[in-house]
């Protein structure tokens, strides 16, 4: 999964139709979007196949984002579960930019989080810690 970009939008009709022409106009492919709104604010969660040139467009439109490190997470399929995974996240002082349900299957859910930081993230978590990798 690309790096996740939380888009902020006003909440208005076309604003979603101007920032995905924007993209497609580029040749940038999205893998993956969802938003909501609220009030005079939107915002889209989306992933593309080029963060750079994501990134570009976004500056270019005069957009404001954040972006994040993606962690897939699984947690029980029960109430609470996602309260308990969430205030572990904030007592830490990671912020979660973005997330989203993905899947369920047998009695657990698979929650795709963005976060200001990965490493702490994981670290609370108890995940393994991913260490970047030198081709060459």
């Amino acid at each position: 999964m690309g790096q996740p970009f939380i888009v902020q939008l006003a909440n208005r009709p076309g604003e979603l139709g101007h920032l995905t022409r924007a993209l497609a106009a580029r040749g940038i492919d999205i893998k993956y979007i969802s938003g909501s709104g609220a009030g005079d604010l939107a915002c889209a969660v989306l992933t593309t196949d080029d963060d750079g040139a994501t990134a570009d467009v976004l500056r270019s439109m005069g957009a404001s984002f954040v972006t994040g490190s993606t962690l897939m997470v699984e947690i029980e399929d029960v109430p609470g579960a996602l309260a308990r995974l969430t205030t572990r996240l904030g007592e830490a002082g990671v912020n979660i930019e973005g997330f989203c349900i993905v899947g369920h299957r047998n009695s657990r859910a698979e929650v795709a989080l963005a976060v200001d930081d990965e490493v702490r993230a994981r670290e609370v978590l108890g995940l393994p810690t991913v260490y970047p990798v030198s081709v060459g």
